[in-house]
């Protein structure tokens, strides 16, 4: 690959209220991206404005939702669709430079999915909550599907073919791990990395440092488990596809 050339592929950026962090984020992209989708989750500070003043393409899916962000940004690449398609958060705890890493792979055509198993680079970067949910997640994907994940961290590559296979429809915090047993479901070819994590960058989290956020995103982990586990068990290997919500989107480009 090519260093500092833009490639196919497309990072997009589901953010809600992270005007203080996204510019380091923004700033940091590397020059394989060769686009930036930044969805503004029902922001009520200036996420979307921020955004564009780095040239990104600014989507608006106004029902908090990561899955439903994640869901709209692919539906505004849909009509061209990218060859690869990267994720990351807005908060800045992941190192964007090590995208060039989790690409190469996908770009050589040995992948099909890459994920960053995030490496703490410094103290309280990732909470005991976040701990111990991955530890429980991963378990139970090894145990019903023989498979040994060390992560379910954002910062993940995958190609437009292989995306569109997995039907994915979560809609909240069970994205990541919907896409990690679909891709085994599937039998995609999966790459496991070391990514170093730090502590977000400014704002508040939504999710692993508040009691409600870390139950919500618990109980949805456990219930994609169990609704993928019972598919497989029926043997369907066709899920029932859903409107992927923010398909009719409001799209601003720069």
């Amino acid at each position: 690959m090519t260093e500092g050339r833009p490639i196919e592929a497309v990072l997009i950026i589901p953010a809600r209220n992270e005007e203080g962090a996204l510019p380091e984020v923004l700033g940091k992209v590397p020059g394989v991206i060769g686009g930036v989708v930044v969805v503004d989750n029902g922001s009520t500070d200036a996420t979307a404005a921020v955004a564009a003043s780095f040239g990104a393409e600014v989507v608006y899916e106004p029902v908090p939702g990561y899955g439903r962000a994640c869901l709209a940004g692919l539906a505004a690449l849909r009509a061209n669709p990218p060859r690869i398609v990267a994720f990351v958060d807005a908060d800045g705890s992941d190192d964007l430079f090590f995208f060039r890493e989790l690409l190469a792979p996908v770009v050589a055509g040995e992948r099909d999915l890459v994920l960053g198993r995030r490496i703490p680079a410094e103290c309280g970067a990732l909470s005991f909550q976040q701990r111990f949910g991955h530890v429980l997640a991963t378990f139970l994907i090894r145990f019903f599907w023989g498979h040994r994940f060390r992560d379910l961290g954002p910062m993940r590559v995958i190609t437009w073919e292989a995306l569109e296979r997995l039907e994915m429809q979560d809609q909240a915090f069970g994205w990541t791990v919907e896409m990690q047993v679909r891709a085994l479901r599937h039998g995609l070819r999966i790459l496991e990395l070391d990514v170093p994590y730090r502590r977000r960058r400014a704002g508040k989290s939504k999710i692993s440092r508040t009691i409600s956020g870390t139950f919500k995103a618990g109980s949805t982990i456990l219930f994609v488990i169990a609704r993928e586990l019972l598919l497989e068990l029926r043997g369907d290997t066709a899920k029932e596809k859903t409107a992927a919500p923010g398909a009719g989107a409001r799209i601003k480009e720069s």
